[in-house]
Formats: C-alpha cells, sequence, structure tokens
C-alpha cells in the first residue's frame, strides 16, 4: 500500500514486488534441495526505462550470470485468471523524440512578415503519421506519437520556435532505423519547404522485449498447468514498452502477462488509470507460475 496517502503507482508493480517476495519465501524453504541459483532482482524506475540499465551496469547480470531470465507484468487488459505467453517480440522498443522549428515570429497581423513555425508544425504532424501507414511494411508495427507541443505565449504573436516531443514505438531494429530515419526527413524537409529549420533529436529509452520461442514454450506449459490450456494466449503483443529487456539482451528471457481484471468487480480500469487496481487473486497465480518455473530449472524433477 502506498505510504504517501492520495497517492499509487497505478501499474501493478507493487503486486510484482509481492509476487516476488513470496516466490523468494517459497524457494528459500527448498534451498537445501537446489542444484543451482535462483537471483531475485526487484527493478526500479520502470516507468523512465532507466532501472534495468542501471542494474546491468551495477553488475546484476554477473556473480553469479543468469542462463536464463524470467519476468511478469499483472495486465488489466486480460482477465483475472488467463496468462499470455508470447514467443518472440511481445512488448515494443521506446525512444523519444523531440524537435525544434526555429522560424521568424512577429505580429499575428503581418503573417507575411514571419517564417511561421506553428504553421510548421501543423504541417509536420500530419506528415508524421504517414509513416506508420506508408513507409513501414504493413505486416510490420511502428507507433509515431507527438505528445507534447509548446510554442507562443500570447494570442497575437507569431512565435519563433516550437518544440514537439513524442515516442516512437517498433519491433525490430530494422524497423526502427527506418522511422528514425524518416522522423528526421519529415521534420527537417517540412519545415524547410515552409521557410523554417528544424533540429531533431532521438534517444533511446528501452530495448524491444523479445522472448526466446524456446523458454516461452517452457512458461507457457507450466502456465497451462496453473489455469489451463484454454486461458493461456501464444499471441499477446503490446506496442508498450519494458526495461526489463535490458536484462534480456544477452540472456535469453521470458516475460509474461498475467490478466489481473474483473469487470465484476469494477477492476477493469487501465494501467495509469486514477481507478485502476487488480483483483489480487492474479498475485496468486503469478507468484505459482513464477516459483514453479524457477523451480523447474533448479529443483528434481519428482
Amino acid at each position: 500500500v502506498s505510504t504517501a496517502a492520495g497517492k499509487m503507482h497505478a501499474c501493478g508493480h507493487d503486486g510484482h514486488t509481492s509476487i516476488g517476495l513470496a516466490v523468494a519465501k517459497m524457494l528459500s524453504r527448498q534451498q537445501a534441495d537446489m542444484h543451482g541459483r535462483v537471483k531475485f532482482v526487484f527493478q526500479p524506475a520502470e516507468e523512465i526505462g532507466e532501472g534495468a540499465r542501471a542494474m546491468v551496469d551495477d553488475g546484476v547480470l554477473e556473480s553469479p550470470r543468469p542462463d536464463v531470465s524470467i519476468g511478469l507484468h499483472l495486465w488489466n487488459t486480460l482477465p483475472v485468471g488467463t496468462v499470455a505467453v508470447t514467443p518472440g517480440p511481445a512488448m515494443a522498443a521506446a525512444d523519444i523524440w523531440e524537435c525544434t522549428i526555429s522560424g521568424k515570429g512577429g505580429h499575428g497581423a503581418s503573417p507575411h512578415e514571419t517564417r511561421d513555425p506553428i504553421v510548421a508544425a501543423a504541417q509536420l504532424i500530419s506528415a508524421l503519421q504517414t509513416i506508420a501507414s506508408r513507409n513501414v511494411d504493413p505486416l510490420d508495427m511502428a507507433v509515431v506519437t507527438v505528445g507534447s507541443i509548446h510554442g507562443g505565449d500570447a494570442f497575437n504573436v507569431i512565435p519563433p520556435t516550437v518544440r514537439l516531443t513524442g515516442t516512437i514505438r517498433t519491433y525490430t531494429e530494422e524497423t526502427k532505423a527506418l522511422v528514425h530515419r524518416r522522423v528526421r526527413e519529415i521534420c527537417e524537409g517540412v519545415s524547410a519547404s515552409l521557410g523554417c529549420r528544424a533540429e531533431v533529436e532521438i534517444r533511446p529509452m528501452t530495448l524491444a522485449v523479445s522472448n526466446d520461442p524456446a523458454l516461452a514454450e517452457r512458461i507457457g506449459r507450466i502456465a497451462a498447468d496453473v489455469v489451463g490450456e484454454e486461458n493461456v494466449k501464444r499471441d499477446e503483443r503490446s506496442m508498450g514498452s519494458e526495461d526489463m529487456s535490458y536484462l534480456m539482451q544477452d540472456v535469453p528471457g521470458c516475460y509474461f502477462f498475467v490478466g489481473s481484471a474483473n469487470a465484476e468487480r469494477g477492476l477493469d480500469y487501465p494501467h495509469h488509470n486514477p481507478r485502476f487496481d487488480v483483483d489480487e487473486s492474479a498475485l496468486v497465480t503469478g507468484a505459482e507460475i513464477l516459483a514453479r518455473a524457477a523451480a523447474s530449472f533448479v529443483l528434481p524433477v519428482e
């Protein structure tokens, strides 16, 4: 429960911590029988895409180096009692882009004496949407979003600059390179055609989460034993991002979703909604699957 009155992190990470602690408690009771080691990683700062990378830099994947990495996320787009384990890409890489358009400001009553960056921004916002619809293979996936636009302070003044920020989401490195190139070309080209100049910066935030197929199959079988094969989805993908991808970059990994929504109880609001909450029976499901998955590597088969 949040220690700050009236505030919460409305995504489910408190539930993930509870699951991790429960699994650690269960497996520690069987430590004498283990023929390997289990490392528990409590990953901070996921929402800004920096926690896992910082942990890797601090040596979390060393001494000992894991053979596999397994993670989960409570998922309020799936009903409680279901689990999604997808081989291959499951969550997108995320990049942050910024574009500053510089023109020539002036009075709104004399637009012919200016080079209007607001008009340029309006044109390139529309043009950016053609990247996904006209440049990316329709069988691939990409998202280019404009999240903010700031320019001007007065109703009757054309400003000298406008700043836009947004996010890019892709699954493959090839598509990422294509989208990055087209974002730059459109921002610079559209601005230039309207007498302005654009400066574009693109910063990586997270890598794509791509599940090892063999490990995903293994976790899928374990999940089926817990919730039934009919309740295991094998093709649940999201353009959301998750920086556990840095833990999985050099270590075969599987990141799966545990359904946590319960519409009958009103527990089906989306992540980051002020009314977000989960059916806490999902914690039991997540802990059982995660414990069984770890045990399948380090405890003798009965």
